[in-house]
């Protein structure tokens, strides 16, 4: 019998969990789900060895893994108890979400292993938080002189279907081109579902298709013989550990393995033939598992006391998990913002421990030159980059360009390509690379040049916001998405789109629209010192408009989220709006007269109701102005929200006016047929007075 490959490896614990593991799924299979204990259930049956073998090798303090949703076996691995794998997949207040996700959408702050990062369900949307982490680790070594996480690695395991997604690709070019210590583990079982492997890549082979890729390592073989397993991951592992000490770079390790049972619980597998299906029963790792141990390493009937122990603990395991208690429905709303939630084990400022200088919201304007939006935006970003060692920018352009607006310009040269760098053309990788950035305790700020560019970050933006309520609290990932948008002189379909709407929208960001240059600084500072993740939309009529120019209030300046600016008080007519309607909103009333009373929300999640709402009372009229559109646009939630609480007090009907729902047009004038103009603001302003 031949030694395993790699000493430092516990087999005893490998057959162990590898042994539970593949109970649990066959209890969940058979007992837990016929039952209805367990709703949706993903087995692992047949991934297990690969899994267990990397789990043992991550030990370092600044290790991680990001996983999917066939990774259990790597999570007992790493620490997750049976009781609380089984609780989770129960929905029960002991699982590591408190039923608040998936079973298999996996979350683990380091329990001497790897630290496994808040998962999605998306497939590949795992991949570019792990890059992201995985730059962190140079960062923190580099610029922040944490010398203990130099030889640290990130891990992200995918099957073979989700080689064909973008977040995949953006990750790979992440992480090549940077040279990063990431490890891709491609799990093939040779089934997306029903879909076969050579359709998710020619050939059914990635580590094939990636052999001529450049500072890329590759690894190819069985996940299932232990002693190829074993000296696979061994070598995968050890190359991308010393890859940022010695210049190298990341890895791609493929294990071929069966999966044994279908994609879920409800999948009967029909589209397999029974020839394929006993292939696959061949290649079960578990009999291999036994054969390599026994007696090479263990006699027969330690082998048949740990299989005789892992019964015991599953069932013991079930009977504690089905003794949890249903979480609360009452708390069903909380954790979803900083505020009153608890200080996270994982992610952002506060977990680390990290404090900031302490913020005013009195402005204290170091001399009186009124600056553009644009120049206090830059000015603010400056200055919280001096002020905060952890806070990076980055972007398209954002370099020696100085973004396509200039709001990064000379910023590169005066604090360095660590810390405010150009990306490459993926919002996919811009986006989920600052998710992996914030989990590691930094504070990422991306530029997306153009609302619009957003749209293919949308899983990964969506994913950010909910993930402190889905991890119950334990992670959280603050971060600023520097966004411009709107129209500007001319308009088009791609650059000028604002649609705020949809991130009202999305759980847990908070949304910041700033008007003007004061504003845009005060927010601005609030975001990069807050806890929670920030859309901080930039209007692009509004970075050099004479209107929207202040004097700097000061490097401690900060405004509240949630808090409004009366732009003119009266008692006539209550003029709702934000962005680059204020200017126009300030236009029609100069024209209508005296009496017009105009709110700048500055920021609309939260928004200021209260503030609303004692206007309303106080001139009983109420016009919403806003550029997005008016069909499901914001608007509609104020006016709802002013009908609702506020119907005793209108004396005329709450009006809004907004733009159609039409792309924006390229030509001038039809652009400004569908921009809400000040002679339109200045009609709705007066039928109201008179109404």
């Amino acid at each position: 019998m031949t030694e395993p490959a790699a000493p430092r490896y516990d087999w005893r614990e490998v057959a162990r969990l590898a042994l539970a593991s593949r109970l649990m799924d066959e209890l969940e299979e058979r007992e837990l789900t016929p039952q209805g204990h367990v709703t949706y259930q993903f087995s692992a049956r047949g991934h297990e060895l690969g899994q267990l073998l990397l789990g043992q090798l991550l030990t370092r303090p600044f290790d991680a893994a990001s996983v999917y949703y066939r990774s259990r076996p790597f999570m007992l691995g790493s620490g997750l108890t049976l009781t609380e794998a089984l609780a989770a997949d129960m929905a029960r207040a002991g699982g590591f979400s408190e039923g608040r996700d998936v079973g298999v959408v996996f979350n683990m702050p380091r329990r001497g292993r790897a630290l496994v990062l808040p998962m999605a369900a998306d497939v590949g949307s795992q991949f570019t938080p792990a890059a992201g982490w995985a730059q962190a680790i140079g960062y923190r070594h580099d610029q922040l002189g944490e010398s203990d996480v130099a030889d640290s690695i990130a891990v992200v395991f995918g099957g073979e279907g989700a080689v064909a997604s973008n977040g995949f690709w953006s990750a790979l070019t992440l992480a090549t081109t940077l040279r990063l210590p990431l490890l891709f583990v491609i799990e093939d079982n040779n089934y997306a579902i029903s879909v076969k492997s050579w359709l998710q890549t020619p050939g059914g082979n990635i580590a094939a298709n990636l052999a001529s890729f450049r500072d890329l390592a590759i690894w190819d073989g069985s996940g299932v013989k232990p002693e190829e397993t074993a000296a696979l991951v061994a070598a995968a592992v050890a190359h991308v550990r010393g890859a940022y000490l010695r210049g190298g770079g990341p890895g791609l390790l493929r294990l071929t393995v069966p999966r044994l049972s279908g994609h879920s619980s409800v999948d009967n597998q029909a589209y397999k033939t029974e020839e394929e299906r006993d292939d696959e029963w061949a290649r079960d790792p578990i009999p291999a598992l036994r054969s390599y141990l026994v007696p090479g390493l263990m006699a027969e009937a330690e082998w048949r006391a740990l299989e005789t122990a892992a019964m015991a603990d599953v069932v013991a395991a079930r009977d504690a998990a089905l003794a949890e208690v249903q979480p609360d429905p009452a708390r069903v709303t909380d954790r979803v913002w900083a505020l009153g939630s608890p200080r996270p084990a994982v992610g952002g400022l506060a977990a680390e421990g990290v404090t900031l200088p302490p913020m005013t919201d009195t402005p204290q304007p170091p001399d009186p030159r009124r600056l553009t939006m644009v120049e206090a935006i830059r000015r603010t970003l400056d200055a919280e980059l001096a002020a905060n060692p952890r806070l990076l920018l980055f972007g398209e352009d954002v370099g020696l360009k100085g973004g396509v607006h200039a709001a990064t310009l000379g910023l590169q040269h005066k604090h360095g390509e660590a810390r405010v760098f150009d990306t490459s053309l993926s919002e996919e990788g811009i986006i989920g690379r600052a998710v992996g950035l914030a989990l590691a305790g930094l504070v990422p700020v991306p530029e997306i040049q153009f609302r619009k560019y957003a749209d293919p970050a949308t899983e990964q933006l969506h994913n950010i916001g909910s993930l402190r309520w889905r991890t119950a609290g334990r992670f959280a990932a603050p971060l600023v998405v520097r966004m411009p948008g709107g129209f500007r002189r001319i308009g088009d379909p791609w650059h000028s789109v604002t649609d705020e709407a949809a991130f009202a929208h999305a759980v847990g960001w908070r949304v910041a629209y700033p008007s003007n240059a004061e504003d845009a600084v005060g927010l601005l500072r609030a975001a990069l010192r807050g806890d929670d993740p920030v859309l901080f939309f930039e209007h692009r009529a509004m970075l050099d408009a004479p209107s929207a120019r202040r004097a700097y209030p000061g490097d401690d300046y900060a405004l509240p989220f949630g808090r409004a600016r009366v732009v003119r008080a009266g008692d006539r007519l209550t003029v709702v709006t934000w962005g680059a309607m204020v200017e126009r909103c300030e236009a029609a009333a100069d024209a209508v007269g005296a009496g017009i009373e105009i709110i700048d929300l500055r920021t609309i999640v939260p928004w200021d109701k209260a503030a609303v709402l004692a206007s309303v009372r106080k001139t009983s009229r109420c016009l919403i102005v806003h550029e997005d559109f008016q069909l499901a646009g914001f608007g509609a939630e104020i006016a709802a929200v002013v009908a609702d609480e506020a119907f005793l007090d209108l004396d005329a009907p709450v009006l809004r006016l907004a733009a159609p729902s039409i792309p924006v047009p390229f030509n001038t004038g039809l652009m400004d047929g569908m921009i809400p103009r000040v002679d339109q603001i200045r009609e709705r302003m007066a039928w109201l007075l008179g109404f």
